[in-house]
């Protein structure tokens, strides 16, 4: 079944559970000693832990559901989260902070340097005198982008509560003249090949 990633926030937070970007954020947040923006805050993954923790963090997503799914996770662990929909590239907060991040390869969902640039504008209207910026984004492979673009190649096998076993292939064919690799993840259940169909631009 073709999907959107984004739109299933169960699946999203059962392939791609948080894991060391929690403490690097975490610190990060100690050194600002302010209030915090996360932005394309995705399911509350790291806003909510970080508020748990007792630090003042707004996230800002342009996914519905999955900022749903973030509002739901705050509830369930009784923590204060402002949650906004939002795209990085042209938004209003109002107000300043101490830090601004973008996490887990969000970043990569803008495609051109001027969309970039607008984002990059947004967090500088938005950061404090002396406030702190921290993005992260994985380092390509140069095997991965010249694979033919209809080749499958695993990615991850995982067990997970909600769905049992998930194992996940790819395609990728990587556009070298916009620098964008579109990909496609088959995710498949026991019983149900290619379950949901998901195509990934990054």
């Amino acid at each position: 079944m073709n999907s959107d990633l984004y739109d299933n926030p169960a699946l999203y937070d059962a392939l791609l559970p948080v894991g060391a970007h929690l403490p690097y954020y975490a610190e990060l947040a100690r050194q600002a000693s302010g209030d915090i923006l996360e932005l394309a805050c995705g399911t509350g993954q790291l806003t909510v832990p970080l508020a748990g923790a007792g630090f003042n963090i707004t996230g800002l997503d342009l996914s519905e559901p999955m900022l749903s799914a973030a509002r739901q996770r705050a509830a369930a662990r009784k923590v204060s989260v402002e949650h906004l929909p939002g795209d990085m590239r042209d938004f209003d907060l109002g107000r300043r902070f101490a830090l601004i991040f973008i996490a887990r390869n969000s970043l990569l969902h803008l495609h051109s340097t001027e969309d970039i640039l607008a984002a990059f504008t947004m967090v500088r209207r938005h950061l404090a005198p002396g406030g702190m910026f921290a993005f992260d984004i994985f380092n390509p492979k140069i095997s991965l982008l010249a694979r033919p673009p209809n080749q499958r190649f695993p990615v991850m096998q995982k067990e997970t509560e909600s769905f049992g076993t998930l194992s996940v292939e790819a395609t990728s064919d990587y556009d070298a003249e916009k620098q964008v690799s579109f990909s496609c993840w088959y995710v498949s259940v026991p019983g149900r090949p290619d379950a949901w169909v998901l195509p990934l631009a990054l």
